[in-house]
């Protein structure tokens, strides 16, 4: 059979039966098997490569970094952030979303978890925009849009994710993340200021209680120093960033903040397995999708194609590449989808020689935008509910936030330079740059 076709069908199946409300792995997996009877694949191979597909040392920074958040959310050590972020600038015009906004960006750099950001969130500053009047539906569709920050500013786990998956420089795609991090933020205070709900406005805070809280917040906010720095410095990998966070949480952070915390701890990690073990499936799944459509040769039917309509354009290509991931972004979660999408990502990023960290930031920050596009949206989805506000409402109050990310998405496509400045100073090997031998400085590509 043509592998045209066999690539329809499977990707045909896995569609429907995702339409259908087949959880997504195994629709994946249903795809997969259908295709490897329709070729000379051994189902031992492909069960091989299921495994395969999570055989990765990458990976186990994922977890980790859940764990982290899990533990400062159950823990709440989040509220000392909290009242950090209240004395910095709740005193503005819709002095709580700000807060949102800017707790997020704090909390963005410990968990590296959208989902785990919503749960704090609506748990701790949603009531008290309650009480002063905040419209619901724009508090849930301010704190998801502020959740997907969690993608973008290191420690992702999307950027782990993507680096595992595709041989690219995590550290290279944390750096390159802090930019279109920034972005959405700022973005996200200026229109919560401009055309958001006033609240009610407070009194700026003293230096002494901005300084009380900075004291107080100290050993939280420590956690991406040390993640970061290690990563960056070289003495440890992602994975044992994320190893080396949870011990300081462990044995620091908790028996100085929350002692009475140290019995549910047990709790904590069981239910971070619960959490890792849902993606784990899919991640395998994925993996063995991503496998069969190298396999039929899919990445050159698409790469042919690009090139028919963009040439080699590396802008071309990659708003191109963007407008399918905003499609996809709406009907998959983001790490199956890098997965199923990583061989031509790569094929794609060798047609327009484009640097594969500026390539994976730009899909990064896209799926991110997912998180809040309808139908999938589960971080739009996930705050609606906890909010108790209805979801085509909250949708609505989001459409605005959308310009703010197309903005992003667009800026990060058009000024590469900018994207890569802070990992080319910091860390130029994660983006190709080279020093020869005896010269005094890098060359970068």
């Amino acid at each position: 059979m043509n592998n045209g076709v066999i690539l329809g069908i499977m990707a045909g199946l896995f569609l429907g039966l995702g339409y259908m409300g087949v959880p997504v792995a195994f629709a994946i997996i249903a795809g997969v098997l259908v295709a490897t009877a329709l070729t000379p694949i051994s189902l031992a191979s492909i069960t091989g490569q299921l495994f395969y597909g999570i055989d990765s040392e990458a990976l186990l920074a994922v977890p980790f970094f859940l764990l982290v958040g899990e533990l400062m959310t159950s823990a709440n050590v989040v509220g000392r952030m909290i009242t950090l972020a209240q004395t910095m600038i709740g005193h503005m015009r819709g002095g709580l979303a700000q807060v949102v906004t800017l707790f997020s960006m704090f909390f963005a750099g410990i968990s590296g978890s959208s989902t785990a950001d919503v749960a704090v969130l609506t748990r701790t500053i949603a009531p008290s925009m309650d009480k002063e009047g905040y419209d619901p539906a724009f508090t849930a569709a301010l704190i998801a849009a502020a959740a997907t920050m969690a993608n973008l500013i290191p420690p992702s786990i999307m950027a782990v994710v993507y680096g595992a998956t595709g041989n690219v420089s995590i550290a290279g795609l944390f750096l390159g993340g802090v930019v279109p991090g920034v972005m959405v933020g700022i973005g996200l205070m200026i229109y919560s200021y401009i055309f958001g709900p006033p609240g009610i406005l407070k009194r700026r805070a003293t230096f002494g209680e901005f300084s009380d809280a900075v004291k107080q917040s100290a050993l939280p906010m420590m956690i991406p120093v040390i993640v970061m720095g290690g990563i960056l410095t070289g003495w440890f990998t992602p994975t044992e960033a994320g190893m080396v966070a949870v011990i300081y949480i462990l044995f620091v952070a908790i028996p100085f903040i929350s002692r009475n915390h140290i019995r549910t701890i047990p709790r904590v990690f069981m239910y971070t397995g619960l959490l890792y073990a849902i993606p784990l499936i899919t991640v395998a799944a994925a993996s063995a999708f991503g496998w069969m459509l190298a396999y039929l040769k899919g990445p050159d039917v698409v790469a042919a194609w690009v090139e028919h309509v963009a040439g080699n354009s590396p802008m071309l290509i990659l708003f191109l590449l963007v407008g399918v991931f905003i499609i996809v972004g709406d009907f998959v979660d983001a790490i199956p989808a890098i997965i199923i999408f990583m061989p031509i990502i790569n094929r794609l990023t060798e047609v327009g020689d484009i640097n594969s960290v500026h390539m994976g930031v730009c899909i990064i920050v896209t799926l991110a935008f997912g998180l809040i596009t309808p139908p999938y949206g589960i971080t739009l989805l996930m705050a609606a509910k906890f909010t108790n506000v209805n979801f085509t409402r909250a949708m609505i109050r989001s459409l605005p936030l959308y310009v703010v990310f197309l903005a992003t998405i667009s800026f990060c496509i058009l000024f590469p330079e900018v994207v890569l400045w802070l990992p080319k100073h910091v860390m130029p090997e994660s983006v190709g740059c080279f020093k020869p031998p005896g010269a005094p400085a890098y060359i970068c590509p």
